[in-house]
């Protein structure tokens, strides 16, 4: 089968199209033939190896010390299950799905991927082609994580930093459809009019106003992208208001699972309460190129590679529009 395989870390031309053996699944695994998955910052970030220099070594632990110890980056995909184990009940041959490969050891840059029958992997959503749906997976999860975390009530003021972005894309229309806050989204000058559409009441453009100095305050700030300073995010905090920070606040809570939060999710996309937003779309063979559009940090929403089906590219592109 084609895989994109690095064996070190570097540039986005480490990156290579390899012929590489195709999967097996085990008695208790599924077989998915992968139709989409995406280019994140989290993958570029293993690729490159471009870690805050306090988490250095935890890191190079669990990427690999003297090269990449998972090959095969793409932390979501989706497609349709091919094979099953024989004691698999959840699937069946045929059966449209989307995951997370977060607990999996990635690998969605291939077109075949093995999954635990008990892994991140539902029954696609119906109303999302295999693109939108494998987009839908990260940030989704990630921005319905954090926003519970907060406790966001009715009603409640939330301000959005990196609104335009994977997670904020979500936030922005999670906090509005399914908690009923007003959203006050912080972006670019080229992306306001995409913020305002998902649901935020009113748009910073940070390259023309520090939010920080406007005499508006929050019940809650969602740094979407780890990027403010936590002191200056708390400068419009109303008294006792939370501060959210997406490395911090994105790991699960007590009393749901990552299979239970796809599932979750999985809901809102086909009650139309959250929508995937498509930047742009490329084929296997350009993930070079890909890379290197998300590192340039100008993405909004999401970037989805597709493995053949190109009915489905084009139809994606116009989306993205």
């Amino acid at each position: 089968m084609k895989a994109i395989v690095y064996t070190r870390y570097g540039p986005p031309e480490v990156l290579q199209l390899h012929e590489i053996p195709k999967p097996d699944p085990s008695d208790h695994e599924v077989l998915v033939k992968v139709h989409a998955t995406t280019v994140t910052i989290g993958d570029c970030r293993m690729r490159s190896f471009t870690v805050p220099p306090g988490q250095w070594l935890f890191a190079r632990l669990y990427l690999g010390i003297f090269g990449p110890r998972r090959p095969i980056l793409g932390m979501e995909l989706a497609g349709e299950v091919e094979a099953v184990g024989k004691n698999v009940t959840r699937f069946q041959p045929g059966d449209p799905v989307f995951a997370s490969t977060f607990e999996a050891n990635f690998g969605g840059y291939a077109e075949y991927k093995c999954f635990s029958e008990n892994g991140v992997l539902a029954t696609k959503p119906a109303n999302l082609s295999f693109g939108e749906a494998a987009a839908s997976v990260g940030g989704g999860i990630t921005a319905l994580r954090c926003l519970r975390r907060a406790n966001l009530q009715p009603g409640q003021e939330i301000l959005i930093y990196g609104a335009s972005g994977a997670v904020g894309t979500n936030a922005v229309q999670l906090a509005r459809t399914l908690f009923g806050a007003q959203v006050t989204g912080v972006c670019s000058a080229a992306n306001v009019e995409l913020v305002q559409s998902l649901g935020a009441s009113q748009v910073v453009d940070y390259t023309r106003e520090d939010f920080t100095q406007q005499e508006k305050s929050y019940d809650i700030v969602f740094d979407a992208v780890a990027k403010i300073p936590p002191h200056q995010a708390r400068k419009v905090l109303k008294p006792n208001g939370i501060y959210l920070n997406v490395h911090r606040a994105s790991h699960a809570t007590r009393n749901t699972t990552m299979l239970q939060d796809l599932l979750s999710l999985k809901e809102l996309l086909e009650a139309g309460k959250l929508k995937p937003v498509i930047d742009r779309v490329y084929p296997l063979e350009e993930i070079v190129e890909a890379h290197r559009y998300v590192d340039a940090g100008h993405k909004k929403g999401n970037v989805v590679i597709m493995l053949g089906h190109k009915d489905s590219i084009h139809r994606l592109w116009f989306l993205s529009l």
